[in-house]
């Protein structure tokens, strides 16, 4: 069965170099005519690992192709997910399936919404991975993928392709549980490294804030039926920032480089869903309102 990824960023390139060089059939779907002729131009896709250097022959296409999708992994950020899923939607078998390989909470819903027959599968992955170059992905650190489908415990077929892939990973019967609380980790940790210009290791410093927001992180999860994904919320807020203490956070990035964060799917997710349950969590609302202030400031997206 073929795999369409949609989403050439660095997870989206990592997973489809690992699929085609196992022999599974692999298809990356590009958004424009532009880029059709730029992978071609690049002879497919290369993926650096632990030094070593492999190209990729493998086939492109734009999203109104006509052949059918029957395995899709949907790995664009998440703001882009919902408008992604619609251009593919004439191409979706009845009993599709769909990875949702995004960042935060809320986009995964949003494509459900369209998709009544399909199987939507949601990840959280740990793997890291970055593009040198157009089309070239060095896989920066191993790590592990958690899949899940809140509707269905079942395992799904494709299953048996990450194994062949060597692509580390578990199925998930909690995956919303993950899910939260990868997204508290990221409230914790992203916004803070962005207003206060640092790598991870510099949230040190403002060790307060760090548990303040850490605290408040658990009662919105418990509060939202989470409470597992709340137990020691600021020790591995503490760890993480130890282990990546040289790394810049992914929103650090992405506000330093001029680009639009994912903050509606997370800092934003968090602060509605508070809402939502009548919970007052006044550093949360704060860290949100410096933060658009921030990135209005720079003349950045504030959702």
């Amino acid at each position: 069965m073929s795999w369409h990824v949609l989403g050439a960023g660095s997870l989206g390139t990592l997973w489809a170099t690992r699929l085609a060089r196992v022999g599974l059939p692999v298809r990356l779907i590009l958004r424009d005519r532009q880029r059709l002729t730029a992978f071609a131009q690049a002879g497919g896709l290369t993926l650096v690992e632990q030094g070593q250097v492999q190209r990729h022959a493998i086939g492109a296409e734009l999203a109104d192709a006509e052949t059918p999708i029957q395995r899709l992994l949907l790995a664009c950020k998440a703001y882009d997910a919902e408008a992604a899923i619609l251009e593919v939607l004439p191409r979706l078998q009845p009993d599709a399936e769909i990875l949702l390989l995004q960042n935060g909470l809320g986009s995964q819903d949003a494509v459900a919404r369209h998709l009544p027959t399909q199987r939507c599968l949601f990840l959280s992955s740990t793997e890291g991975a970055f593009r040198q170059a157009d089309f070239q992905v060095v896989f920066a650190g191993a790590g592990h993928t958690w899949l899940g489908d809140p509707q269905d415990a079942s395992p799904p077929a494709c299953l048996a392709d990450l194994q062949a892939a060597d692509i580390p990973h578990q199925w998930s019967p909690d995956i919303l549980g993950r899910l939260w609380r990868k997204l508290a980790l990221n409230c914790a940790l992203n916004p803070l490294t962005v207003l206060h210009d640092c790598r991870n290791g510099g949230l040190h410093e403002h060790a307060d804030e760090v548990a303040g927001l850490c605290q408040e992180l658990s009662e919105l999860l418990q509060q939202c039926g989470q409470a597992a994904a709340a137990e020691q919320l600021h020790e591995e807020v503490l760890r993480v920032i130890d282990a990546t203490a040289a790394n810049y956070s992914s929103m650090h990035q992405d506000v330093t480089q001029g680009r639009r964060t994912e903050i509606s799917y997370l800092l934003g997710y968090a602060c509605t869903a508070a809402r939502q349950q009548d919970l007052h969590l006044p550093r949360l609302e704060a860290l949100l309102q410096r933060l658009r202030a921030h990135l209005a400031k720079r003349g950045l997206p504030l959702d």
